[in-house]
Order: structure tokens, then C-alpha cells, then sequence
């Protein structure tokens, strides 16, 4: 019993997806430019600027479903 040999796709490193259609002219500018390079703004986890009100003010569920069920 021969074991078949699977044949693997590798991306290679060089590979970006910038998100252009063909590049003619400078591929440095349209790389820098493109939504890789795009300034992110990550939520703080800790420390200042972390804290989040939204479970002590979130409502689940209307008030008057939670009335008719509770009397």
C-alpha cells in the first residue's frame, strides 16, 4: 500500500495582498498606501481608558416582557 503524496500550497512570505489591480508605476507607493499600512486603533485591555460601562447599563430584554413574566 502505496501512501498517495498531497500536494501542499505554500503562500509565499513575499506574498502582500494590497488590495490594487496591476501595479505599473512604483510598488513601494501603492504598498505603503494600500489598507495594509492603514492606521488601526486597538481597545486599551488594561490601564487607562480600558474601563466599559455597557454590562451595569445594558438592558437584555424590554421591561415589559420582564413585567408580565414576573407577575
Amino acid at each position: 500500500m502505496k501512501r498517495e503524496k498531497r500536494n501542499h500550497t505554500v503562500n509565499q512570505p513575499d506574498d502582500v495582498e494590497i488590495q490594487r489591480g496591476t501595479i505599473t508605476d512604483n510598488a513601494l507607493k501603492a504598498l505603503v498606501t494600500s489598507p495594509v499600512f492603514k492606521m488601526r486603533v486597538e481597545k486599551p485591555k488594561k490601564g487607562k481608558g480600558s474601563f466599559q460601562r455597557k454590562a451595569k447599563h445594558q438592558v437584555r430584554e424590554p421591561y415589559s416582557k420582564v413585567a408580565v413574566c414576573c407577575f
